[in-house]
């Protein structure tokens, strides 16, 4: 009697522990399925460099979790195959639309340039373009100094901000070991309207690179600098016009109403002033 209850009581306990490890299974399986990813982005297979042609056997497909979706990424490889990466990506990044040239874009400089944007070169000597430090990828301001009728000194404005570096020289792609490459022309990504602005600058005086971080990507507004301000002297009145009084056919003390008129050109700020003119006795 006493067997059959124990036999009975291990059958129970048996059937019970089956129970148990079969809901508690259940619900690890349910709870590993709600953090299981959904997404799966085309992401480099190994680190890719800026410049290089995408090939099947560089990418891969790799997890992402639903809840941080990457923008403009790419779920098929089929779609980067034979497409440029215009910037240098690390293994299992996602790679996205402004990561990438556009289908048919060509290869070379061609193709590692966006839709609505231009390259356009500028030359300048190689101090003035920052003793050769330039290195594609990189972040400068281009400044122009000119003269013109208006303003008959030296002035240095600034043209372009936070202009990105395409090429320099030839060299399209950073060396790997970071060595700059001394180049008197600069291939810079901008657009249309930024372009129009570089190409009159070329044409009014000599061009200056000025090197800034890649992390700034901020916009001051910066005046125009006249060469009299460098030494804190005001300039001289350039022109001065004196109006002569009218003719009077009279041999009577000139009219009240007489007035001299002095025009002053002060830089490129022009005043005029009247004043009346006294009666000599």
């Amino acid at each position: 009697m006493n067997l059959r209850r124990l036999t009975v009581s291990l059958v129970i306990a048996l059937l019970l522990s089956a129970l148990c490890t079969w809901i508690l299974s259940r619900r690890i399986g349910a709870a590993s399925a709600r953090h299981t990813p959904d997404w799966r982005y085309v992401a480099p297979a190994s680190s890719l460099a800026a410049g290089e042609t995408l090939k099947r056997e560089n990418l891969e497909l790799v997890e992402w979790p639903v809840s941080h979706p990457v923008p403009g990424a790419f779920a098929h490889p089929e779609d980067l195959i034979g497409r440029t990466l215009l910037y240098p990506l690390d293994q299992g990044q996602p790679i996205t639309d402004k990561y990438v040239s556009t289908p048919g874009a060509g290869l070379g400089l061609a193709g590692r340039i966006p839709d609505g944007m231009r390259a356009v070169a500028l030359r300048s000597d190689e101090v003035m373009g920052v003793g050769g430090f330039l290195l594609p990828g990189s972040h400068l301001d281009v400044l122009v100094t000119y003269r013109s009728e208006k303003v008959p000194e030296p002035v240095t404005l600034t043209v372009l901000q936070n202009a990105i570096v395409l090429a320099a020289g030839h060299q399209v792609q950073p060396d790997p070991e970071g060595k700059p490459t001394v180049a008197t022309v600069v291939t810079l990504l901008l657009t249309p309207n930024d372009a129009e602005r570089a190409v009159l600058a070329s044409t009014q005086g000599t061009i200056h690179f000025i090197l800034r971080s890649g992390s700034d990507q901020g916009k001051t507004d910066a005046s125009p600098v006249l060469l009299s301000q460098l030494s804190g002297d005001l300039p001289k009145p350039s022109v001065i016009h004196l109006t002569p009084p009218s003719a009077s056919p009279s041999s009577h003390p000139r009219s009240p109403e007489q007035h001299v008129v002095i025009e002053t050109i002060l830089g490129d700020k022009q005043t005029s002033e009247t004043f009346p003119k006294t009666s000599q006795p």
